[in-house]
């Protein structure tokens, strides 16, 4: 999945565009199919299968995939990606879920041990240029962000219901906004008045000081964006809850791989994975390991793995991207 291509994103782009569903650029694509084609990958989760880009290029590079299992929670994206990939047959299965829930949709399906597992994060294209879908400040839609349009809030809810501290909190801890607390205060105040994501593109253009988007490279809105859509969509919470459990369900030689495009997700795949490389944490003082602790990953890199500069260059959405990958031992 893809983030929007902010750092050239300006005022005028708030005008209602037609949403018509760019094509598909999955991130990091060599360096996904060659990490699966190191080791095992007779099994393959797709945590966050979106409109199948890294399906189908790793379903037709390693033949020997016999089973890919596909995760989304987007009904419309994952409808697209079966259309995308039903010439695989049944090689591929498919599940609408939250992908901290794909070890019960493996449980469904029978299947027990995985060898390749990918999380890739953030939103897709379709998701972005799809206005109705109420992502993207560029294009007018409701206030929506809802990844699942059976969960039960919209952006527009969070914004009616918090109070100024919390909307601060929200906007400050999940995307990092400078003057958190005074477009807090403003969305407060216009709460009720917000209809479009326009609308709310608008507003935080007009209470963002001069000082500080004179200094921006990404559009005062967009950080704002992205803190709601984490919060209506639990992203940060649901990568918590989900790592661990994948790496519980990997094969000994087996790979997991996350790409991210925000630092705080980055920060939650980073602690989860050195956390679990690491092996006896008994002070120094011990003169023998008294906790039992084992490493049960091993790093592929302690540093992130990022896009080349010809991937950026011919899709400058990529360039956020931060790929994290481990080996169960």
């Amino acid at each position: 999945m893809v983030r929007p291509a902010c750092g050239s994103c300006q005022e005028q782009e708030l005008t209602p565009a037609a949403a018509v569903p760019p094509a598909h650029e999955p991130v990091l694509l060599d360096e996904v199919v060659d990490l699966a084609s190191r080791g095992p990958h007779r099994v393959v989760l797709d945590c966050t299968v979106g409109l199948g880009g890294h399906a189908q290029a790793l379903l037709e590079r390693l033949p020997d995939i016999e089973t890919y299992v596909g995760i989304d929670r987007d009904p419309e994206a994952l409808e697209q990606a079966r259309a995308r990939l039903s010439r695989f047959g049944d090689r591929l299965r498919t599940r609408q879920t939250t992908f901290d829930r794909s070890i019960d949709a493996l449980d469904e399906l029978g299947i027990g041990a995985v060898q390749f597992v990918l999380v890739d994060l953030g939103v897709s294209s379709f998701q972005l240029e799809t206005g109705r879908r109420g992502f993207s400040f560029r294009l007018q839609g409701p206030l929506d962000m809802r990844m699942d349009p059976r969960d039960p809030d919209t952006a527009a809810d969070l914004i009616r219901r918090l109070g100024p501290d919390d909307l601060a909190r929200l906007l400050r801890d999940r995307g990092e906004v400078e003057c958190a607390e005074r477009l807090a205060r403003a969305l407060h105040d216009q709460r009720l008045t917000l209809r479009t994501t326009t609308d709310l593109a608008r507003l935080v253009a007009e209470a963002t000081p001069a000082r500080v988007k004179a200094r921006l490279k990404i559009h005062p809105a967009t950080k704002v964006f992205m803190a709601l859509r984490s919060a209506v969509n639990q992203e940060p919470e649901i990568l918590e809850r989900a790592l661990p459990r994948l790496i519980d369900r990997l094969a000994p030689g087996g790979r997991i791989v996350v790409i991210s495009f925000h630092s705080l997700e980055d920060r939650i795949a980073k602690r989860i994975f050195r956390g679990a490389a690491t092996g006896c944490v008994c002070p120094p003082v011990f003169p023998v390991c008294n906790c039992g602790k084992r490493p049960t990953l091993g790093l592929v890199d302690r540093r992130p793995i990022k896009p080349s500069d010809p991937e950026v260059a011919g899709n400058p959405r990529s360039r956020s991207a931060r790929m994290r990958a481990a080996i169960r031992l």
